[in-house]
């Protein structure tokens, strides 16, 4: 389980970088919906499908910022006592 927490938190930046895509995703699809509540229907599909997307994305770099706190954290040598 270490090994899989080392590995999704390898890159921090990255992972920030997929996150910051799939939370702009999901905005997109937020707008979509709410535009598809004052004109057509299928704005509101649409907006279904870039906000399911998004999620995903956005919960993937959210795991690998998560993992790389953890991971971090667990490694911290610990200081003795005095």
């Amino acid at each position: 389980m270490a090994s899989l927490f080392a590995k999704l938190g390898q890159h921090p930046q990255r992972s920030m970088a997929l996150f910051l895509k799939g939370l702009g995703l999901f905005l997109i699809g937020a707008a979509f919906v709410a535009l598809g509540y004052y004109q057509q229907y299928w704005w509101q599909i649409i907006g279904l499908v870039f906000l399911a997307v998004g999620a995903a994305i956005a919960a993937i770099g959210y795991l690998g910022i998560f993992a790389n706190r953890l991971t971090s954290m667990v490694r911290k040598p610990r200081q003795p006592r005095r």
